[in-house]
């Protein structure tokens, strides 16, 4: 059974790890999918062909979601491109670790402004459309470090906490118009970025949450599916951890 048959998803930082995984099942389950990258172009096309040979109809586009006016005509042209805007999730993130006294005001202003700002951004950008369709599904990436902090991380974890109190605003502003807001709190989740760390400090951080695993991207993206399908119908304003147990 395909869950998001017709609908059209907006995923932005596609290109790999999370977003890719959630590019993937979404087209799976049978969405259209408009992903956004930043830079590998390669990486897109590729995507891009491989989401298309599902039978849906897949778009990559460079487009930054931290830069407001980027973002308007990211969904103007996609609205455009595939008739409607039923799903946004903005995954766009990077991260800048240091301790306090150490990051400079330059490394505090870019995370908050990928990490925070793309979302507000990117969530103005599609309102409209989702007025219009008096429907749509809003899912924002946060992270346990956004729910409970995390030393070395202040500007990240800002930047993640920040989505959950955001998200919880749009979800009390939009859902008498049958707009849902939700965020989803992933843990440690296996991807290129933590393939390259070394492998015992893995094995403990693995050791710590309680199912003895990391997560992988699709399941993050499983929980996507649920969040932008029918089938969370009468589900706003939530934030889904999704971390193995790590914060329970």
């Amino acid at each position: 059974m395909k869950l998001l048959e017709g609908k059209t998803a907006i995923v932005t930082g596609a290109s790999r790890g999370i977003g890719k995984g959630i590019a993937k099942v979404f087209a799976e389950h049978g969405a259209n999918v408009a992903f956004t990258y930043s830079s590998s172009v390669e990486a897109a096309n590729e995507l891009e062909k491989e989401l298309n040979a599902l039978g849906i109809k897949a778009k990559g586009y460079k487009s930054n979601a931290a830069d407001f006016n980027q973002a308007q005509e990211l969904a103007d042209e996609v609205a455009k491109e595939f008739g409607s805007i039923d799903i946004l999730v903005n995954n766009a993130g990077i991260t800048k670790d240091n301790l306090l006294m150490r990051i400079t005001e330059e490394d505090f202003d870019k995370v908050i402004e990928v990490n925070l700002k793309s979302v507000f951004n990117m969530t103005k950008a599609v309102q409209r459309t989702m007025l219009k369709q008096r429907k749509g599904s809003i899912i924002n990436m946060s992270s346990v470090v956004g729910v409970k902090g995390n030393a070395g991380q202040t500007n990240y974890a800002a930047s993640k906490a920040g989505i959950i109190g955001f998200s919880k605003s749009v979800a009390l502003e939009l859902g008498s118009r049958n707009i849902r807001s939700n965020v989803i709190a992933p843990g440690f989740i296996e991807t290129e970025m933590t393939g390259k760390l070394d492998e015992d400090t893995v094995n403990s951080w693995r050791e710590a949450i309680p199912l003895k695993r990391g997560g992988t991207p699709e399941d993050i993206a499983n929980v996507c599916v649920f969040l932008a399908s029918d089938m969370s119908a009468y589900v706003t304003g939530q934030t889904l951890n999704v971390d193995g147990g790590m914060l329970t």
